[in-house]
């Protein structure tokens, strides 16, 4: 009932409150006064019979409903989050190419760049300076000449990656290198290993490829790998290896452990320019609809010596982020933002169907309270300003 309400219904209800007709004799003023003191009185009435009644409520019934004093306030409301973003749980995708002096921005993928190596310096360097933690680098061959079956070019000493891992390592000493671990980009085929000849996976011979690649980014200085490939095996393989070269206790093992195909990842395709050039990838990524396949995943990966395991993509599966929370209770969660994530949040924005900046921080917080502890996300650097303030 509103206020208003609460009035007129007293007032209906108590006929000695109506207002008296004035005597021949009254003065105009004390009329209206008389009509003044009784409308106060009516007021009054119904602000302690309404005080009354949801008092009676509230005891009669749970108090604990009351949530609204919780969160009324925006600090109050900070505290009602189990996990709150932060710069230290950020890492930046960054795409390093074979042309030293590349800085080209990527249609697909607003405001990303492809750099070379000349520019990998000036682009971190601010980043770095406004708190910057971690990177997560992606080589990518120009050149199509360089790309064979094998994906040799992967491992190349004169590569992208690994002098991209050196370079960082002089310039910033402190920031966290992560590389991704995968023959995607360098394979003539587009495909994530090494394939038999009707054009199916090779998991051994995948396997053993994949995990020499890890270790060569760990032996170039690399603080973690992070193999993307979903073969069958790998992170065991890459394990025994950082093992017996003595490395294991310096070098992080972070597992896509839960990678699941689907159409998400076309801008990034672009930018690293790992289109297959025939089939797709269905056979060797998760199904959509596989939550039982992800968590059997999850499990053999973490059984298999992975230090982090990760989602990918990360809004469209908060589930399995909750699962691999639950899976790994001991353990750090990573997530992927991907690509196509990122690029429907801008459109969107740029549509006018809502704010940037408030729809970032909303998706991202979605990601971390479904269970997540770390985020990849190519909204890194806008987040580094927007926790300033």
């Amino acid at each position: 009932m509103s206020f208003s309400s609460l009035v007129s219904d007293l007032t209906y209800r108590d006929g000695n409150t109506r207002p008296q007709r004035p005597s021949p004799h009254s003065s105009l003023s004390t009329t209206t006064n008389n009509t003044h003191n009784d409308t106060r009185s009516q007021v009054s009435r119904a602000k302690s019979y309404a005080s009354t009644a949801a008092t009676s409520v509230s005891i009669a019934g749970d108090i604990s409903s009351q949530l609204h004093g919780g969160y009324s306030h925006p600090l109050a409301r900070s505290w009602q989050a189990e996990r709150q973003l932060t710069k230290s749980m950020l890492i930046y995708p960054v795409f390093i190419t074979d042309n030293p002096d590349d800085d080209e921005l990527i249609p697909s993928l607003p405001g990303q760049k492809r750099i070379g190596l000349n520019k990998l310096v000036p682009l971190l360097q601010p980043l770095i300076a406004k708190g910057l933690k971690s990177v997560v680098l992606f080589g990518v061959p120009l050149s199509p000449s360089i790309k064979d079956a094998l994906g040799t070019a992967a491992d190349d000493p004169q590569g992208p990656v690994i002098q991209g891992i050196r370079l960082l390592r002089r310039s910033f000493p402190h920031l966290f290198i992560v590389t991704d671990v995968c023959l995607c980009e360098y394979t003539s085929h587009g495909h994530c290993g090494i394939l038999h000849e009707d054009g199916s996976l090779n998991n051994a011979l995948s396997v053993e490829r994949i995990s020499d690649i890890a270790m060569a980014y760990a032996e170039a200085g690399a603080h973690c790998v992070a193999p993307s490939d979903m073969n069958d095996g790998r992170i065991r393989a890459i394990k025994l290896k950082l093992i017996e070269s003595q490395i294991s206790h310096r070098v992080v093992l972070m597992s896509y452990s839960a990678k699941f195909s689907g159409c998400l990842y076309g801008p990034f395709r672009d930018a690293a320019g790992s289109v297959p050039s025939f089939g797709d990838r269905r056979c060797y990524q998760l199904p959509p609809g596989g939550r039982g396949l992800a968590r059997r995943a999850i499990q053999r990966d973490i059984g298999e010596g992975a230090d982090i395991i990760m989602v990918k993509p990360a809004s469209q599966y908060l589930d399995i982020i909750s699962d691999a929370k639950e899976l790994g209770k001991d353990m750090p969660v990573a997530a992927y933002q991907v690509s196509g994530e990122y690029a429907m949040i801008h459109a969107a924005a740029k549509a006018g169907v809502f704010d940037l900046k408030t729809m970032a921080f909303e998706s991202t917080e979605g990601i971390l309270r479904a269970g997540a502890n770390i985020v990849i996300s190519y909204f890194t650097p806008e987040f580094l300003d927007w926790l300033e303030t």
